[in-house]
């Protein structure tokens, strides 16, 4: 009787990817691990194992799988990722600290590094710019010109398999961008968008379904690339990827994910970059320009932005007004009505929301009180929410004056922190030692500096 095969998770690693894809490739082909190695010349036990991720595959079994299978080379594709991948965990075995790695390094580590990232990061952000772009997306029209639809039969057309293969793609970086911070992701997103995500923009559809179904999975790669490079400190950049992933969603005629762009993305973004106001409109744009069509998740989500532009303004009334709202529309929700993209967003990720509000209105007691809740339900693979958040804890700790629980608290933030490489995270530990600055003298907090020094050199101050 044959063994249940392995259950992979494609999200977890490269391998793990390529390993599914093969999979499932081979099991389309209705074709055994051993019939596909004796047909490439490989065993059948190498089959097995680079199925279940426990080696990498050479370039030799990647190309002879592709023909195998007539895959079209879409598993030859894989072989950078998979090539970069392999390089990284060498890299990790050699030193433990993966820093001779250039992949790794963030814009802080690249200050003294000549050249194009160090020019990426100093790109600005343009607040300017949102309001003309928010009034496009207000103004697009409802139901845009459908793709263009290739003819039956025609070479190199994009199909729901092309599709399906490159939102597995996108679920695993995402989830190694959750994991590692995008230090570590970005480089390999960015060579999958110019390669393969390109590809598939640069050929036509078999159907005006997968047409549009390709532009807002284009948008999905676009907003990760920018979400990266928020994670790098190069603000500009990720404006400019944002921007790029509404036009795409325009294009698409996914309004809702759209909204969901201009508020969540853009709206985060403006936030993040210290202009409350034009975040507030891009907010409020996006809650009017799809009243009709919003799911009570998104709708959640986009109050809850608004929410947050109010608290950064000192609007107490007006931000728990629109936190009441958030919440109401939260307990609607059922999630199977949902767009996959919104899914996410549960009572954790609300409570992680209302509490940036209550510390932004300088109301510890609260911030602590939705802090617990969100910590409590997140994810431990999503490490670099555990750092940010645990680190705004530690402030608010710092802010009600508990200075031994702030440096504990601090302190696993900073172990969280060291296992990504994230600017967010560093500038989070950054805050924290600031707030901690008035109590310099006492004996835990020269203690947590000492151990920043020693376990984020790049976050000590």
């Amino acid at each position: 009787m044959g063994q249940t095969p392995r259950m992979l998770q494609p999200s977890l690693s490269e391998r793990h990817f390529f390993g599914a894809e093969l999979r499932r490739l081979r099991e389309r082909a209705n074709l055994s691990q051993a019939r596909l190695g004796a047909m490439i010349r490989f065993s059948a036990d190498l089959v097995r194992r680079i199925e279940t991720a426990d080696r990498f595959p050479s370039r030799e079994f990647v190309e002879a799988c592709d023909r195998a299978l007539e895959a079209g080379g879409a598993l030859t594709r894989l072989l950078p990722l998979l090539e970069e991948s392999r390089n990284s965990e060498n890299m990790r075995a050699t030193s433990p600290s993966g820093s001779g790695n250039p992949d790794t390094l963030l814009p802080t580590q690249l200050k003294e590094k000549a050249g194009v990232a160090g020019m990426v990061v100093r790109v600005p952000f343009q607040p300017g710019v949102l309001g003309r772009a928010a009034l496009d997306w207000l103004n697009a029209a409802a139901d845009p010109r459908p793709p263009v639809v290739g003819r039956p039969g025609s070479p190199d057309q994009v199909d729901e398999e092309d599709l399906h293969a490159a939102e597995t793609a996108l679920a695993m970086f995402r989830q190694l961008d959750h994991t590692h911070g995008a230090g570590r992701v970005h480089a390999q997103v960015q060579r999958y968008v110019e390669g393969e995500l390109n590809r598939l923009l640069a050929n036509t559809p078999t159907s005006e379904a997968v047409g549009r179904h390709l532009y807002t999975l284009a948008a999905g790669f676009f907003e990760l690339c920018g979400y990266q490079a928020v994670d790098t400190g190069a603000h500009g950049l990720a404006q400019r990827r944002y921007l790029r992933a509404l036009r795409l969603t325009e294009a698409a005629g996914d309004r809702l994910y759209g909204s969901y762009l201009l508020a969540v993305n853009i709206g985060h973004l403006a936030l993040h970059c210290g202009h409350p106001e034009p975040a507030r409109r891009m907010a409020l744009t996006a809650v009017r320009g799809i009243e009709t069509q919003a799911t009570p998740a998104v709708t959640a989500a986009l109050q809850a932005v608004v929410a947050r532009t109010h608290a950064r303004l000192g609007r107490e009334d007006d931000c728990l007004t629109h936190l009441n709202i958030a919440e109401r529309q939260l307990a609607r929700s059922k999630p199977d009505d949902e767009p996959a993209w919104i899914r996410y967003f549960d009572a954790a990720y609300l409570a992680d929301e209302i509490a940036h509000c209550f510390h932004d209105l300088g109301r510890p007691q609260q911030t602590q009180r939705h802090l617990g809740n969100a910590l409590t339900a997140l994810s431990p693979t999503h490490v670099r929410r555990l750092a940010i958040d645990t680190a705004l804890l530690a402030s608010s700790l710092a802010a009600a004056g508990r200075i031994d629980e702030a440096c504990a608290t601090a302190r696993e933030a900073v172990d969280h922190a060291a296992r990504t490489t994230s600017h967010r995270c560093l500038q989070r530990i950054v805050e924290v030692q600031a707030d901690l600055e008035p109590y310099r003298c006492e004996p835990e907090v020269r203690e947590f500096n000492e151990y920043v020094r020693h376990r984020l050199p790049l976050a000590s101050v």
